[in-house]
């Protein structure tokens, strides 16, 4: 049986330290990662998606209300006071996964801070095997090697990076997160009101499809994908979303 000392140094788990280095940063990227369903990570990422929905919330409501002949005014003050409550709901809630995240990130460095100090040689092993990769051999390799291990916050730092892909400088206060989040929504009523003021319900139907293609070409833009494959798709959906509205308040109403 082997020694309990050598159970807790063999992190590798009968592995090669690449199928370690590979598994760790699968497990590292996906503890990373935010869990803001639509919502990428970045607060101009946050400000985007919550623009689109608070402009499909927007149309929604006023399709609604316009169902059961309110006065404009009323239109336009349940229209705000449901928008309000959304945006600090969304606000709140990007502040929350936001915080969700680092938590998750912070559980992950202490767990690496606590590899390297407890297993220090096969910690050389990685760092062989990720500087191996990038095309470091001989004793450049190993005075590399020697440089990282001797200081152990930049270990630490090369560790959550090189090895569980981790992005540190990426990532944004929790409260900033929120606040653009919050921001998109107030920014999509501002531009969506004096259309519900002086329009017709099909005009702002037309507005905030319109938008929703728009932010959605720019969030693709963002993210390097295609533009105008993005654009259509949006405001397809956001159109057919207005589209199935309007006929269930008709059927309903």
């Amino acid at each position: 049986m082997m020694p309990q000392q050598d159970q807790k140094k063999d992190h590798f788990q009968g592995k090669t330290a690449l199928r370690h280095i590979a598994e760790v940063r699968a497990g590292g990227i996906s503890a990373a990662r935010e869990t803001h369903g639509a919502e990428a990570p970045g607060p101009f990422f946050a400000f985007l998606d919550a623009f689109r929905e608070a402009a499909i919330l927007f149309a929604c409501a006023l399709l609604v209300f316009d169902a059961f002949e309110l006065l404009t005014e009323q239109k336009i003050a349940l229209g705000v006071s449901f928008l309000v409550g959304w945006g600090f709901w969304k606000g709140a809630r990007g502040a929350a996964l936001a915080w969700s995240r680092l938590q998750r990130i912070h559980r992950v460095a202490a767990e690496e801070k606590e590899e390297i100090e407890s297993n220090r040689p096969q910690e050389r092993e990685e760092l062989v095997a990720l500087y191996g990769e990038k095309g470091f051999s001989g004793p450049l390799l190993d005075k590399v090697v020697d440089v990282l291990m001797a200081d152990q916050d930049r270990l630490l730092r090369v560790m959550l990076q090189e090895e569980m892909g981790l992005r540190l400088e990426e990532n944004p206060h929790p409260l900033v997160q929120g606040l653009f989040a919050a921001a998109g929504v107030v920014a999509s009523v501002i531009v969506l009101l004096p259309f519900a003021i002086g329009c017709s319900s099909q005009v702002v139907m037309i507005c905030s499809t319109a938008l929703v293609a728009c932010m959605g070409s720019v969030f693709a833009r963002l993210e390097k994908n295609d533009v105008i494959p993005a654009f259509l798709w949006n405001g397809m959906l956001a159109a057919v979303t207005l589209v199935l509205v309007r006929t269930c308040t008709e059927i309903f109403v």
